[in-house]
């Protein structure tokens, strides 16, 4: 349990960080954020980008845990290295689209770096999940689990 919450609040700090990048675009990704892109207005602001990424990883997160409650641990176990490399194709194709799209290239490296920042935080919740031993997720239980 102790193991957990310190992740969680790891990953609001990642979310923090994460939020705080992505609100340091460029003025001219600002200016198409206001005209063209209304939907996407919240990434403006530091507190609510972060708070976007964190409610994001946290949905995740309680997925991921879900999984690892109720399946097999082999199973649970595949399941999340899927995952991991999901969350890493995510990464790969952010990469690839901010630096081939031009008006992507436009709102600057740091606000790049806090969109990758959210597939490391998914990829270290898979991580989490892979190497957290069963007896831990299912202390709950009334029987003890065998690995």
């Amino acid at each position: 349990m102790k193991r957990t919450v310190l992740f969680l609040f790891f990953l609001a700090g990642l979310s923090a960080v994460s939020g705080f990048l992505m609100s340091n675009m460029s003025w001219i990704g600002r200016i198409g954020i206001n005209m063209m892109h209304k939907e996407y207005k919240f990434l403006k602001v530091w507190w609510q980008g972060a708070t976007a990424v964190y409610v994001a990883l946290l949905i995740l997160f309680v997925i991921q845990y879900l999984l690892q409650k109720n399946l097999h641990h082999v199973v649970s176990k595949i399941v999340h290295v899927l995952l991991l490399g999901v969350a890493g194709a995510g990464l790969y194709f952010t990469f690839n689209d901010f630096s081939s799209d031009f008006t992507h290239r436009l709102l600057r490296d740091v606000f790049h770096v806090g969109a990758y920042l959210f597939w490391v935080g998914w990829m270290l919740i898979s991580l989490f999940f892979i190497t957290e031993r069963r007896n831990a997720i299912n202390s709950n239980s009334k029987e003890p689990i065998t690995q």
